[in-house]
């Protein structure tokens, strides 16, 4: 009974003499640390798909103006909507920002079946912005994302729910 006492004993200090080798593992405070210790962890950005024709947001990006890539010409080519004869109104969204790293001007909604082109009306301004319109799964009822120039350029609030509307150009 002795030696299965004496084996356990030292399967039991094996284990725990392992947890003192954890990583970022604090003995005075007893407790793990949350946050990773080394900050090339937060540099990194999803890749742009291969062949979108998408700018690649900077690594060092903090603010609105890093994340927003879009150049002046873009900027205005997506302002200027021409009036189509055969555009229809799929409705109003409630809009959200997309991913600040996802570059263009495009809305992912559930409004659309199929990539399309259109434009999204913000009705408060009459500002509107000419984007790629991309299916999402859910109910029509659900909201949108919306990328992050797209927003900026109808003066929308960035961390705001406005009611935008969906037009598809036709």
């Amino acid at each position: 009974m002795n030696e299965k006492r004496a084996i356990l004993i030292g399967l039991c200090i094996l284990v725990l003499s392992g947890c003192a080798s954890l990583p970022n593992f604090d003995r005075k405070s007893r407790e793990v640390a949350l946050v990773p210790s080394d900050p090339e962890i937060y540099k990194l950005r999803p890749m742009p798909r291969v062949g979108a024709g998408a700018t690649v947001v900077p690594v060092d990006a903090t603010s609105v103006e890093d994340f927003d890539t879009t150049t002046l010409s873009e900027r205005n080519a997506a302002a200027s909507v021409p009036v189509a004869s055969a555009e229809q109104k799929l409705g109003i969204t409630i809009a959200s920002l997309g991913s600040p790293t996802e570059t263009g001007f495009w809305a992912k909604t559930p409004l659309v079946t199929q990539n399309a082109k259109g434009h999204l009306v913000d009705p408060a301004t009459g500002k509107s912005v000419q984007v790629d319109l991309i299916p999402i799964d859910g109910p029509k009822t659900a909201g949108s994302r919306v990328s992050l120039a797209a927003m900026r350029l109808l003066g929308v609030s960035l961390t705001g729910l406005p009611e935008l509307e969906v037009w598809i150009d036709g």
